[in-house]
Order: structure tokens, then sequence, then C-alpha cells
């Protein structure tokens, strides 16, 4: 099966992206291109995996993903600061590039409050809780959850 191939022009204009940007998210490395002559070619499985969709083809008869969204009480800025690095690290490293485990965290000052959102696949999702769930444990975690009011 042959995969498709655009031109940074097809790129630019099937993003609503200046020619320019596409080029920039090249030579940046967020969009991979073959360079043919002088030109570059982006594949569409590359398209794809810049904008975080999947192709019909690609998606296998029972693949699943997972939302979830944990909120944690009591966290100061540095507690959140330090989870959502632990969070993030966790997520960009030993998985399936096909298949990306997202994380985004939001931590609310006044209230000492965070959220960590969480996308991918059901496996990849449950290991990163598992991790979440042993480092905020109460007796052996490696966060303290304690809030200091200044």
């Amino acid at each position: 099966m042959k995969e498709d191939m655009y031109s940074v022009e097809q790129v630019a204009e099937r993003l609503g992206l200046h020619v320019r940007t596409v080029r920039g998210y090249i030579r940046s490395g967020r969009l991979r291109a073959v360079r043919i002559g002088k030109q570059y070619r982006i594949a569409a499985g590359d398209l794809d995996a810049l904008t975080g969709q999947t192709r019909a083809a690609a998606t296998a008869i029972g693949s699943a993903e997972v939302s979830s969204i944990v909120q944690i009480d009591g966290v100061d800025r540095v507690a959140a600061d330090r989870l959502g690095s632990l969070m993030l690290a966790t997520a960009n490293t030993n998985h399936d590039p096909a298949r990306p485990l997202r994380v985004q965290t939001v931590h609310d000052e006044e209230r000492h409050r965070m959220k960590i959102i969480i996308l991918g696949e059901p496996a990849a999702t449950a290991e990163l809780l598992q991790l979440l769930d042993a480092v905020l444990d109460a007796d052996n975690g490696l966060i303290d959850r304690e809030v200091h009011d200044a």
C-alpha cells in the first residue's frame, strides 16, 4: 500500500498555516519530512502524527483510548511542578510513538488543587495512573502534599 505524500504548500493549505510555519515545523523536527531535490515531501502518516489524528486504516477494531482526569487537593506550586514534570517525562518515554500518551496539567494556586488530564491507550494510561498512585501514597509517597500558607 502506497502512502500519500504532500508538499509543504499542500500541508500549509490543509492546516490553514503559512508555508514558512510548516517549513519551521520541519526544521525543528516537529513535522517529519523527506527532502526530494530542493523540496520537502510530507507523508500522510507524519501529517496525522502532527495533528494528533489517526488514519482509519491504522485504527484496528478493538483499539481504545482512555480519557482520565485526576484531581489532587492540597498541592502547592512546587509539588505541582514536580508532579507535572514527572507525569510529562513518563508520558514522553517508552511509549509507542504511533499511539502517544498525552498529559496536561493545571494547578489552581488559590485552591491548592491540581488536575492531571491523561489521554492514551488503556495499558499506558493504567501504568501512568499506577505511578501517580505510588507517588501520592500517603505513607510512602514522594510528594509532600501538606500545604503551607504564607
